[in-house]
């Protein structure tokens, strides 16, 4: 059956959103995950996902346009499904979308001034305090848990500051503060669920009157948290005997046989099969959270308590297979924003960038000859990666078409060179960028290359000094490593892959001789260069390293 999707509230202020780009066209398939779109709202541009699986039948709102939350975005279902009667009863209700808006303008002015007028000490919000409500992060969200808290009562907070950690029926995702000030109180704590509007924060200049701004706003507090989680603590006064207090606590807090429990996680026990009376509560009253799903193990089976232990060893065989002993364990870490972003960032190279891949050998006996002769002057080190960074510098001034950006509609000639050379830190992997690296020398472009390397490491790097690569160089020659491929840093059009130099034999002047040798792999983007094109950069390329002294001329 088909699911229609509407466009999202993807801020607590957001009224209107504008459809930046379609990641989906009509006809493609969908599974619940994956990324429909890039909506602008008034804040941002964020990614919205689907929440259904099935094929892309109609695109209601097209790149560039905007339309109110809960317009017509798009359809899924099955392939070939009949939506026409969807489709036009949306059309028919958009004729009066400009009426409604206006009612609902005269509707909410007069709600404000009722409420106004019967709140409890009335008044208004003063300025530059914001009320912030329980987000609508998904289409189907009608309630959200806390699953943690960013930022605790006192501290400041920045425009984009990530606020919390929400759980929806399907994630669990960031929230951004669209707003600065003093986080002056939170509405729901860790572990609780309140409704979509519900007040999740009030944020504002120090020494505000949060009882009066609670008063003055629509929602007054979150009197459903509050109530449920009373009803949860007087029920547990009044109905629990004495004697199951002595006894090891259950892991959820139930009131006339209801299990408190976020809809993430319920979503996640039956998905697992797993019994919500079995399972401990960690959040407030008992309430079972995403972690404690995660983290369940059912109660091991004891097939020995079945029988006496002289019944058993009277009916064991005389002779038992070998059976390994051990026990299966496994450990979840949260992943990193550093991590995050690398998964994301190379997911969309690798599914949106055609790759090919042209590995190609280079004689490096000269440039080992070479290098041993610059390193023997005085303060001067020279690395056989700042060979390769240099020659490839030099290649890409011959060889334009390589030091491109693809942009859909137009391809983008980068008349300079930056080259980013890829640094292993902790939690992933950085890229520092050499400006300029055409007219670098090779010693300018070591002390480059180790000074960012440095700053990579310690975590001293700035954003600006990774931004503006035009290609990209991958080295694991030091780790013995003799050939690999590299998914493309975009916008970047290849990357080089640089493996170790091996010693082996080969064949000069017809005749077996020790030589040493080194494999690169150039990873190329199908879009903007071809295979002919990548071949003759490697021929380039090749040439430099076999005879580095053309890269001193």
């Amino acid at each position: 059956m088909a699911e229609i999707i509407n466009m999202p509230r993807l801020s607590d202020t957001m009224e209107e959103g504008v459809v930046a780009k379609w990641l989906k066209k009509v006809g493609d398939k969908v599974e619940e995950g994956d990324i429909l779109a890039e909506i602008e709202t008034d804040k941002a541009t964020m990614e919205f996902e689907s929440f259904h699986e099935g094929t892309l039948l109609h695109i209601g709102i097209q790149e560039g346009d905007g339309a109110p939350v809960d317009s017509l975005l798009a359809i899924i279902g099955e392939e070939g499904e009949d939506v026409s009667g969807l489709i036009n009863g949306a059309g028919n209700s958009s004729d009066s979308k400009a009426e409604a808006k206006e009612e609902s303008k005269k509707e909410a002015s007069n709600e404000e001034k009722s409420s106004e007028e019967t709140s409890n000490g009335g008044g208004e919000i003063p300025e530059g305090v914001e009320v912030v409500t329980m987000p609508r992060l998904s289409d189907t969200m009608e309630e959200g848990t806390v699953a943690s808290w960013l930022k605790k009562v006192g501290d400041d907070v920045e425009e984009g500051d990530i606020l919390a950690e929400i759980e929806t029926d399907k994630a669990t995702m960031e929230f951004e503060s669209f707003y600065s000030g003093k986080l002056l109180y939170v509405g729901i704590e860790e572990g609780q669920s309140a409704p979509v509007d519900d007040v999740l924060a009030v944020i504002g200049p120090e020494g505000t009157d949060v009882d009066a701004v609670l008063n003055a706003s629509k929602g007054g507090g979150t009197a459903s948290a509050k109530k449920e989680k009373e009803t949860s603590s007087d029920s547990s006064k009044t109905e629990a005997p004495k004697e199951e207090k002595a006894e090891a606590p259950k892991a959820t807090s139930t009131s006339n046989g209801r299990i408190f429990v976020s809809p993430l996680a319920k979503k996640m026990a039956e998905d697992k099969g797993i019994d919500l009376s079995n399972v401990n509560g960690s959040g407030e009253n008992g309430r079972i959270v995403k972690k404690d799903i995660e983290n369940y193990k059912k109660p091991a089976e004891s097939a020995t308590t079945a029988a006496p232990a002289s019944q058993q060893a009277s009916s064991a065989p005389s002779a038992m297979p070998f059976v390994p002993a051990g026990e299966e364990s496994t450990e979840e870490k949260k992943n990193s924003q550093m991590r995050k972003t690398i998964a994301k960032r190379l997911g969309e190279s690798k599914f949106s960038a055609p790759h090919y891949y042209l590995t190609i050998e280079a004689d490096m006996s000269n440039a080992m000859a070479s290098r041993s002769q610059i390193n023997a002057l005085p303060d001067i080190k020279v690395s056989f990666n700042d060979m390769v960074v240099k020659a490839c510098a030099m290649a890409l001034k011959k060889h334009p078409q390589v030091n491109t950006t693809w942009k859909n509609d137009v391809t983008v000639y980068n008349h300079h060179v930056h080259i980013g050379v890829a640094v292993a830190v902790e939690d992933g992997l950085l890229v520092p960028v050499l400006k300029f690296t055409d007219q670098m020398s090779l010693t300018q472009i070591g002390s480059q290359v180790r000074d960012l390397a440095g700053k990579a490491r310690n975590k001293k790097i700035t954003p600006a000094e990774m931004e503006g690569s035009t290609f990209t160089v991958s080295n694991l020659g030091m780790f013995g490593i003799q050939e690999f491929t590299s998914i493309i840093n975009q916008p970047n059009s290849a990357i080089l892959s640089v493996g170790s130099i091996v010693e082996k034999p080969v064949v000069k002047n017809g005749e077996i001789v020790v030589g040493h040798t080194m494999k690169v792999t150039l990873a190329c983007d199908h879009r903007t260069v071809d295979g002919a094109t990548g071949a003759q950069f490697l021929q380039t390329l090749q040439a430099y390293l076999e005879n580095p002294v053309t890269m001193l001329a």
